[in-house]
């Protein structure tokens, strides 16, 4: 009998081990995304018809459409013979564009940003030496509905995000910094980004899993920078752009990943050497929402294949549209008859995900003038 009560004591403890080891290893997939890349899918994949919408060269392609009717346009420029700073074009149908010039300038309008000490190299992609030619990185140009207040948020390349505001209560500026970086970077990291929700609460998103509320009056941050609860990949790799929407009744996460090729010929977003760009297919926007805007976030999803660094923007027709600039890496990239210009793309929510909306991009470049 004692020997019998041991058997089923032990097969007890065997069963339970199993069991937990099951389930143990089940939480552990639910926590992370699936890293799959659909490299080669048509439907996401940005349209063929996308073609720059303006002959300059900028990365980075920032668009948001103003309550005056227009849209402002900015993003990372390249100016050899210019001064460095966030330069800024307006249009009121995305297909003509005028040139508003320097909006905030290194020289003329910057503090503590002057001290920056930027890399002595070149960029390889137009061979001008970034400390001359490149200053500012990924600007944004956000109208504060709830403050009625324009706002920018930039970044220097190894040297912090900061926000700056409108005096003018326009568009063009001149721009000052706000006190929470009047003397140092708001968030010490590149890829800042601005978020205004239903309520009018602002939060500052920064690179690449952060976020912090600011205060009523929009002069620094009301709390800590805190880690966004998000599913990654696992192993994580390094990802760029964030932005956030709000669509659906969501908190819509939207970040940019490098697809690569796997031995076995399939694709991930799991980038094993981030240093390594041989092997890098396309720039991805990838997708992923929560009812908190601090998470918990949802399983991540790839939304516009080759759209990467972009961001969502209601136009004047109230659809959604989003920016691209045609990324020169990679083997897509290589594929591009131009690339580092802005462009858009028609995007839809279908079943709940956000992807391209081919026949409506489609239909804005057959009316677009080379």
């Amino acid at each position: 009998m004692i020997l019998r009560t041991s058997k089923f004591i032990a097969f007890l403890f065997l069963t339970a081990c199993f069991s937990t080891g099951v389930s143990l290893a089940q939480d552990s997939a639910s926590q992370f995304s699936d890293p799959t890349a659909p490299v080669g899918n048509k439907a996401l994949t940005m349209p063929a018809s996308v073609k720059p919408i303006l002959d300059q060269w900028l990365r980075d392609t920032y668009i948001t459409y103003g309550p005056d009717g227009f849209y402002y346009m900015t993003g990372t420029v390249t100016v050899p013979k210019g001064q460095k700073g966030i330069y800024m074009w307006r249009s009121p149908d995305m297909k003509k564009w005028e040139a508003l010039g320097c909006v905030w300038s290194m020289d003329k309008d910057a503090t503590w940003q002057k001290n920056w000490c930027p890399e002595k190299t070149k960029d390889w992609e137009t061979n001008l030496p970034d400390s001359a030619y490149k200053g500012v990185w990924a600007p944004e140009i956000h109208y504060i509905k709830s403050q009625k207040q324009w706002m920018i948020i930039a970044c220097i390349s190894h040297g912090g995000s900061f926000i700056l505001k409108s005096t003018s209560g326009k568009p063009e500026g001149p721009y000052v910094n706000i006190a929470g970086n009047s003397t140092a970077p708001i968030f010490n990291h590149i890829d800042g980004g601005l978020f205004e929700d239903d309520n009018g609460d602002v939060y500052v998103m920064g690179h690449n899993h952060f976020v912090a509320k600011m205060k009523s009056d929009l002069s620094d941050i009301a709390e800590p920078f805190r880690k966004l609860d998000e599913k990654p990949y696992n192993p994580e790799p390094y990802l760029e752009g964030i932005y956030m929407v709000k669509a659906n009744g969501k908190y819509q996460l939207l970040q940019t990943a490098w697809s690569v090729k796997k031995p076995d010929g399939t694709y991930t977003y799991i980038r094993p050497d981030s240093k390594r760009n041989d092997n890098i297919i396309s720039y991805d926007v990838i997708v992923a929402e929560a009812d908190n805007i601090y998470g918990p976030y949802s399983k991540r999803y790839p939304a516009i294949l080759e759209g990467g660094h972009n961001n969502l923007f209601y136009g004047a027709d109230s659809k959604l549209w989003s920016t691209t600039f045609f990324n020169p890496r990679g083997q897509r990239g290589s594929e591009f008859a131009v690339t580092c210009r802005p462009a858009v793309v028609a995007v839809k929510w279908q079943n709940g995900k956000l992807m391209p909306d081919v026949e409506r991009t489609d239909a804005f470049y057959k009316t677009l003038k080379p």
